[in-house]
């Protein structure tokens, strides 16, 4: 049986949904929201033996405000609308450690270092890693809403840092980073 086959069952047993948006708060800055929401579609049975019903597990709401030169996360919050345990919401606050934080390659590591783990909550975690390229996104299509002048260097790239190296054509030596070398030179070039 083909992995197609098994899910045209209509066996669907859980659900983790990630949205993000971004809006324009003032011509430098954008604000990146995130949601994740798990949610179970049978009842189980924890290790006590005690039953729940299927529904919601967690929905958690991250709001960023991006911005600045380097590009970086200028303010955080986080809402829990809907958690599994009381204490939960004890580890919102911990996406307020992240302020500051430049966005760009290793923004993934340093995130975890500062609230994964025993630091935070897993779910927040998860979602901030997965927002950061939603940030830079939206924050791109933010300030490339009007026509400015083109770079003179690699680094008057905004988030540049973050892409590099991030998948195969963005690789250093790769056919979008030779595209933007041979754009760049040839912008040096005598006429």
């Amino acid at each position: 049986m083909s992995l197609v086959d098994a899910i045209k069952k209509q066996n669907r047993i859980h659900q983790r949904v990630l949205d993000m948006s971004t809006y324009a708060l003032d011509d430098e800055k954008v604000v990146v929201e995130g949601s994740l929401r798990d949610e179970r579609f049978r009842p189980i049975y924890e290790l006590s033996g005690l039953k729940r019903e299927q529904g919601v597990v967690h929905h958690m709401i991250i709001r960023l405000v991006v911005g600045g030169l380097p590009l970086r996360v200028l303010d955080a919050e986080a809402e829990m609308p809907h958690i599994p345990l009381p204490l939960c919401v004890t580890t919102r606050d911990s996406v307020k450690k992240i302020i500051g934080l430049k966005i760009k390659s290793g923004f993934g590591e340093k995130v975890h270092k500062l609230i994964g783990g025993v630091e935070g909550c897993a779910h927040l975690t998860h979602l901030l890693i997965v927002m950061v390229q939603e940030a830079l996104h939206g924050y791109w299509t933010h300030k490339m809403r009007k026509p400015g002048a083109p770079p003179g260097s690699l680094e008057e790239i905004e988030g540049l840092s973050y892409l590099l190296n991030s998948c195969s054509l963005w690789r250093k030596d790769g056919p979008i980073m030779k595209e933007i070398k041979e754009f760049l030179e040839g912008r040096k070039a005598p006429s």
